[in-house]
Order: C-alpha cells, then structure tokens, then sequence
C-alpha cells in the first residue's frame, strides 16, 4: 500500500477513533515491518504471519532502538501508555483492510506481557536505579536483617 493510500486509510481510522495520533499508526506500520524482518530471519527467511505476542516484542524492540530514552515521552503524546493499546491499534488497521489476522488471532494476544516502565523506562535506568526500580516492582516483602515483622 503506497504513502497516501495508508494517510487517506488513517484518515478514516483517526476519525472514528480519536484515541491515537497518526504517528501511532505510521510508528506500528514500521514496527511491524521491523518484526515481520526479525521473524524471516529467524525462520531462515520464510515469511509467515506473526502473532500478537511476537508484535508486542517486535515494537519493544524497535522502540528502544529507534528512540531510546524518548519512547515513553512519544508515547504518551500519542495516546499510548499500555500493550493494549497497541492491539487496538492493530485491530483498527485490521477493520480497515490494511492489516489482516487469521481464525487464531485476538486481541487478547495484546494483553500486557510487559509493563511499560520494564520494556521503554528501565533500560536507560543507571544500574545503581535499575536494583532500586528491582526491588520496587519485584512484589516481594522480604524482611531485613533484624526486622521483628514476617514476611507473610
């Protein structure tokens, strides 16, 4: 699909779901394209149809790689602050022919696999914040040495 053909699709997307900016939809359509690479590389350059799980890896990694620490901040501006709402991004393109799924795929394979501060905050964290930001999200509650409270 050509440049202008995609931009008059987006057109209609953008106009009956005002959620996302347009730079959304043209950073997913790269990110795809970086995933759907990634994957026939890794098939020994057989092109097969990719999984929603295999999109969100695909977008982490093409995010950190194309804006590194500035990921979080251009998300936000475009509407974007969870996995899911990069299915729902998808799934528009999807209703709008410029995608297509198969019998297997939903959008629950959008789903969160990661959080956002582990996927786009923490790999620019300095390794002294990174164990602090560890021990934050971990959940555990581990008593320190001497502490009279279990750790139930």
């Amino acid at each position: 699909m050509q440049n202008l053909d995609f931009d008059e699709v987006l057109d209609e997307v953008i106009r009956k779901d005002t959620r996302y900016h347009r730079d959304a939809y043209h950073f997913i359509r790269e990110a795809l394209d970086h995933t759907q690479r990634a994957v026939s590389k890794a098939s020994k350059g057989e092109m097969r149809h990719v999984s929603g799980q295999e999109i969100l890896k695909g977008i982490r990694d093409f995010a950190v790689k194309t804006y590194g620490p500035m990921t979080m901040t251009l998300f936000e501006e475009w509407g974007i602050s969870k996995c899911e709402d990069f299915g729902n991004i998808v799934y528009n393109l999807i209703d709008s022919k410029v995608l297509a799924k198969n019998e297997t795929d939903s959008i629950d394979d959008f789903a969160a696999i990661y959080t956002f501060e582990e996927a786009f905050v923490e790999p620019f964290l300095p390794k002294s914040k990174l164990r602090k930001a560890d021990k934050k999200t971990s959940g555990r509650k581990t008593p320190k040495k001497g502490d009279k409270k279990s750790a139930s």
